[in-house]
């Protein structure tokens, strides 16, 4: 998943990537193509992560996770970093998902459960800011319930955001007419895919 959204990513883009599976899609960039990386407290220019034994526990990304800085990088105030967001500076964002509905509308933060913590961090902001949002998430849930469905239940991160869905069975663009398959796992049949969603599909 994460390296077919590598691959669907232009050269020379900004982009910020989200926590968890989304991260992944820095390992899968072709050498050839040069992508920047955001990441909302305050680094321009992320690099990879660092070799064992050469963390900097002062270079974080938005995870708290040990990074690197490519040359020519900058570092800056978190409010600077949310201006370049809210400016719509930020050309893709790659995200995970709770839910996805036919008309783009996202719920990534939340499950809505009493006593849940909340924790939508920057999501609602780079939902809003960021001009173009990929969403990396398996197809189902753990328990087999659709991710992708007609309409969400759980708290929203954004309405009508999302651009595009990759998942384990397939990519799909969010569209004004629906959700329209793009590709689809080599294994499955399109009917398997529809009864796995919940919401309905065109190609």
């Amino acid at each position: 998943m994460a390296q077919k959204v590598a691959l669907d990513i232009p050269d020379g883009s900004y982009v910020n990537l989200g926590i968890g599976m989304p991260e992944l899609v820095a390992d899968y960039v072709p050498e050839n193509r040069e992508v920047i990386y955001h990441t909302e407290n305050g680094l321009l220019g992320m690099g990879p992560v660092p070799e064992p034994g050469k963390e900097d526990p002062e270079l974080i990304n938005a995870g708290k996770k040990c990074v690197t800085a490519i040359p020519g990088a900058c570092y800056f105030h978190h409010a600077d970093s949310f201006t370049m967001i809210r400016g719509r500076h930020i050309d893709i964002c790659v995200l995970g998902a709770l839910q996805i509905s036919e008309e783009g509308d996202l719920a990534n933060w939340s499950t809505g459960e009493p006593g849940a913590i909340p924790a939508v961090g920057g999501a609602m902001d780079l939902v809003a800011g960021t001009k173009t949002i990929y969403v990396i998430s398996r197809h189902n849930t753990k328990s087999g319930d659709p991710k992708i469905v007609s309409s969400c239940t759980y708290p929203l991160t954004g309405k009508a955001v999302v651009d595009r869905i990759y998942t384990d069975l397939a990519i799909i663009d969010v569209t004004a007419d629906g959700l329209f398959v793009r590709e689809m796992h080599p294994e499955i049949t399109f009917d398997y895919l529809q009864q796995q969603t919940g919401a309905r599909l065109h190609r």
